[in-house]
């Protein structure tokens, strides 16, 4: 079922997060950028192990971002898999092979950016995915 309406910045990192988390993806980390730059929002990284899962990941953003009624702005990267962009404006996610996540060190380069914690972010998609869960089978 697809859900349309508005979606906040923070909701769409909840999904990018929750989506990566369930193919595995690693080293997640969440940056907020709002007082740093109108890039964009919110910075979300994290590491595959190789191209499968750095595009496994990315189809899976996607997909959760889709059943929400947002698709991507762009992508980069895709075919090579080292470094795959997708963004949604507000919230940029982006899918590393560990060699280049060390190599162009994003989180050091935005180390003013306060992260967000990526347990809280799992908690609350997880408390709505029950919520809405609950909601269809009241319904």
């Amino acid at each position: 079922m697809k859900k349309t309406g508005v979606i906040t910045a923070e909701e769409k990192l909840r999904v990018i997060a929750s989506a990566a988390d369930s193919v595995k993806a690693e080293e997640m980390v969440a940056l907020d950028l709002r007082d740093l730059t109108i890039i964009a929002d919110y910075f979300f990284i994290c590491t595959g192990k190789s191209s499968i899962q750095i595009r496994a990941i990315a189809d899976k953003v996607e997909e959760k971002m889709e059943e929400r009624g947002l698709r991507k702005l762009r992508i980069e990267g895709y075919q090579e898999a080292t470094w795959i962009l997708l963004d949604y404006g507000d919230v940029v996610a982006h899918i590393m092979a560990a060699e280049q996540r060390a190599f162009y060190d994003i989180e050091s380069f935005w180390s003013a950016a306060p992260r967000i914690s990526i347990e809280r972010l799992l908690e609350g998609q997880h408390e709505s995915q029950r919520r809405t869960r609950h909601q269809d089978t009241v319904e």
